[in-house]
């Protein structure tokens, strides 16, 4: 992380006096990674010994991807990605990713690829007859209420947006429509209806087997795909049966959009799914969405992840384009907690520079934000009287900032106080110290969040103890030394409020 600007360069800075003075030549390599890495892991990754490899470039949570894969594959997964973990002594966070309601085409007849025509009608079929008798002139789709919800001059877009129709007449189970675009079309093509409200179940039959399959796992936190609106939430949870794994809601259509600051507050993150979001939204508006996204979990201290074609060309090239390292450096600079890498790492030729170019790239932005006015700008935007847990947050990092304190150290079993820590935006690590193996994980989800399992055979009140643990690992990491000073957050055991209730400035020895 970068070095504490002085009092009067944090009062005087604005985002233009900041940017004047950014240097090229400043080595932010060193230091602890603060910001999450997420990798999809498939055929190119699955091994112990890639995934040892990119545990050591940076990946800190590992994603299952649900749409490929059966349980058997997936649990091999796990498999190898604890083993490796343990192996390097690393706590890694591993999430399941739903595959959640989707609309799909059928089959064409004979199984060919489809040529259609800019300018020809197309009858979209809801009819099951019609499931595989997909041609020239008919298209199966496995939506029922399609005819419901469309309405004329509506688009539809098929194949990620490959092949554009707009609707022309409605009947009962059919939707007529004229061909925008030149297209080829195969089997089992996914299916956007942009800005239309689709009635969907927000857990499919699918997706209740992958969610129990978690659970059984042991994993930390779910992916929940196609969110629409806070019940979809409770129905993932539900649907789970364990209330200790975290839902991370996947925002990826219109009605999402329009509803997240309610779907913000009841989940435990968000992540900006920007690959349908893309499709069911004007790609111009896509950029609009993920700072609006980004900027409310913040406010709320909630962790958010940026996701999407990050480093795509680097599925097949051994450097990325110059787009794609500003677009992870923008979304770190816009307050992503992480930055997730798709087929880069599932099927990619180049995985461990992938994520080793994702982690440069991150380090670097995160080194240029002026951290100091987005604590004020958080501060400023939070409702009063604040709970005793947010005032303790909030004062660790004005104190950690006067004193230039190159360390937080944190005791939290349930992770709550290191994420609120990190909702101010400190400008150094925050090490939470816990017990709990779950925990520790999740907190791999929030920015500056340096998770440190301690054995569970200790004295929970043995709190200079509990501390010097946390310590430790930060001069093992090289952030402090002898004669340094960190902020350290903990409860003082009164239990007079919940939660962390003191904090004080401890010089290490």
């Amino acid at each position: 992380m970068s070095a504490y600007p002085t009092r009067q360069e944090r009062e005087n800075a604005t985002h233009l006096t900041h940017n004047k003075n950014l240097s090229i030549d400043d080595d932010v390599s060193e230091g602890p990674q603060v910001n999450g890495i997420i990798c999809t892991i498939g055929p190119a990754s699955q091994s112990v010994e890639v995934l040892t490899s990119l545990m050591e470039a940076g990946l800190t949570i590992v994603r299952l991807n649900c749409s490929h894969g059966t349980h058997d594959y997936q649990k091999t997964t796990i498999n190898n990605a604890r083993k490796a973990a343990a192996d390097l002594g690393k706590v890694i966070g591993i999430a399941l990713d739903t595959k959640g309601p989707e609309i799909r085409t059928g089959k064409m007849a004979g199984g060919a690829e489809v040529a259609y025509k800019a300018g020809q009608k197309l009858t979209v079929s809801t009819e099951q007859s019609d499931y595989d008798k997909g041609g020239q002139d008919l298209l199966y789709v496995d939506y029922k209420n399609l005819p419901k919800v469309v309405e004329v001059g509506k688009s539809i877009f098929v194949d990620d947006g490959l092949l554009s129709l707009t609707v022309d007449e409605i009947q009962d189970t059919k939707v007529i429509c004229t061909v925008k675009n030149n297209a080829c079309v195969s089997d089992h093509k996914g299916v956007n209806l942009p800005n239309t409200k689709v009635d969907l179940p927000a857990v499919s039959e699918k997706d209740k087997s992958d969610l129990k399959f978690c659970a059984e796992q042991g994993l930390d936190m779910v992916f929940a795909s196609f969110i629409r609106k806070p019940e979809d939430v409770a129905a993932v949870r539900e649907a789970i049966g364990d209330d200790k794994i975290f839902v991370i809601s996947k925002i990826e259509n219109h009605e999402g959009v329009r509803n997240f600051d309610a779907i913000c507050k009841v989940s435990d993150g968000i992540m900006v799914a920007r690959g349908d979001l893309g499709i069911e939204i004007p790609p111009e508006k896509v950029f609009v969405a993920q700072k609006m996204m980004i900027s409310t979990c913040n406010l709320y201290g909630k962790p958010a992840i940026c996701a999407t074609q990050m480093l795509e060309s680097m599925t097949v090239n051994p450097r990325p384009t110059r787009a794609e390292t500003s677009d992870v450096a923008n979304a770190v600079l816009d307050g992503a907690d992480c930055v997730m890498l798709s087929g880069e790492t599932a099927k990619g030729k180049y995985p461990k520079e992938a994520v080793a170019m994702m982690n440069k790239i991150s380090r670097q932005a995160d080194a240029c934000h002026l951290g100091w006015q987005h604590y004020n700008l958080v501060k400023h935007s939070q409702p009063s009287p604040l709970p005793p847990n947010e005032v303790v947050a909030q004062s660790a990092v004005h104190m950690a900032y006067e004193q230039e304190a190159p360390a937080i150290v944190v005791l939290t079993n349930s992770g709550d106080t290191g994420r609120l820590i990190s909702k101010y935006h400190p400008r150094c690590p925050i090490y939470c110290v816990t017990t709990i193996a779950r925990t520790a994980r999740q907190l791999l989800l929030t920015r500056a969040c340096i998770p440190v399992l301690q054995e569970k055979d200790i004295d929970k009140h043995d709190y200079n103890g509990r501390v010097a643990v946390g310590i430790d690992r930060a001069k093992k990491d090289g952030t402090v030394t002898a004669g340094t000073k960190v902020i350290v957050v903990h409860a003082d055991g009164s239990h007079s409020v919940p939660g962390a209730n003191l904090v004080r400035i401890v010089q290490v020895q």
